[in-house]
């Protein structure tokens, strides 16, 4: 009974991930998924932009336009809120934003908490957000918070940024810095993110870090917004060991479109450089590892393209190195299969 049981919940996963591929390909409207924005921040900072009206990279009719599936909404614990806030009162404060701005928009977007969720909402016309954390910070040295943010919707979290914390230390230009690994607080941390089903997010971690999470981690992970070192020798950039790794663990990258991860001492981020950086971490990680991360409204370069309206150049640039199918599974194929291994359902 419990093998038919497991049976029937494997064949299930399958026939998700299947008709959202399916549905993709179909209503070219709904295709992207992008790993991480940092637009909530915004939304909190400047009542007058919302996801509705906004100057910035990201809105709702900008996701439309630019063939929209999913975006990861971060709650970014920068600095500048830091300042008169606790990092768990920045993310219930952002939270409260989020929430209200979903409500105000509810007719085209809708919280997706699970990857089926993505499929449901895209059949009734609606994108899908997911919501994540940037900065470990939150957590302090308390386990049980990532029950908390996990029941209040949170499917991500970047576990470091660019500080030390309890999980661990930030990406570092000092070597000995650099190889510095996780905490033993970090280890417990990714021990309970797999236990639940959470992405754990490298981005912005120490290399020592990164080999830690490969080395405890029992499910794929990612690194959502990052470039490949090879091409723009950037402390937050992956090498290619780092790119191999996450290619055989089944995890996956989500490019960086910020123009100094892109190119060394560049103020300008180009179509082709994103593209050179999806060929090359292709040939490192493979084609199932790769996808996108914006990090729209969290870069001030100037942009070839001026917003996610403009994706559609970027994936016609892409269709001239790589087939349909591979850029869908580019897309949004990679996405959805580390959501559903995580996640489960």
């Amino acid at each position: 009974m419990l093998t038919q049981v497991i049976l029937g919940m494997a064949l299930a996963l399958i026939l998700v991930y299947h008709n959202i591929k399916y549905y993709t390909r179909g209503n070219r409207n709904m295709k992207i998924i992008d790993m991480h924005c940092d637009t909530l921040l915004e939304c909190y900072r400047n009542p007058s932009h919302t996801l509705s009206s906004n100057s910035g990279h990201i809105s709702i009719d900008k996701l439309l336009q630019g063939n929209a599936l999913a975006q990861f909404f971060a709650i970014f614990i920068s600095p500048k809120e830091k300042e008169g806030m606790d990092p768990y009162e920045i993310f219930n404060t952002v939270y409260e934003t989020y929430k209200a701005q979903l409500e105000l928009n509810s007719d085209s977007i809708k919280p997706a908490l699970w990857t089926g969720d993505i499929l449901s909402n895209a059949e009734n016309s609606k994108l899908s957000a997911i919501l994540t954390i940037e900065d470990g910070v939150v957590l302090s040295d308390k386990i049980e918070r990532v029950q908390e943010v996990f029941d209040k919707g949170v499917r991500l979290i970047t576990l470091t940024w660019n500080f030390e914390n309890a999980i661990g230390y930030p990406s570092s230009d000092d070597p000995a810095e650099h190889a510095r690994g996780l905490k033993p607080f970090g280890i417990e941390v990714v021990e309970e993110m797999n236990r639940l089903g959470m992405l754990i997010d490298v981005s912005h971690l120490s290399e020592g870090g990164f080999y830690d999470v490969a080395k405890y981690s029992k499910k794929p992970f990612v690194a959502s917004h990052s470039c490949a070192r090879a091409l723009c020798n950037h402390r937050r950039n992956l090498s290619d060991d780092q790119l191999k790794t996450l290619g055989n663990q089944g995890g996956m990258v989500g490019v960086n479109f910020y123009s100094a991860f892109l190119k060394e001492d560049s103020e300008y981020a180009t179509i082709d450089q994103i593209v050179e950086h999806v060929k090359y971490m292709v040939n490192k990680a493979g084609i199932e590892s790769v996808g996108f991360g914006s990090d729209f409204d969290g870069i001030d370069c100037e942009l070839e393209f001026k917003d996610y309206a403009s994706y559609p150049l970027l994936l016609s640039a892409l269709s001239k190195h790589f087939t349909e199918d591979q850029v869908d599974a580019i897309c949004n194929g990679n996405a959805l299969r580390v959501l559903k291994e995580n996640l489960g359902k």
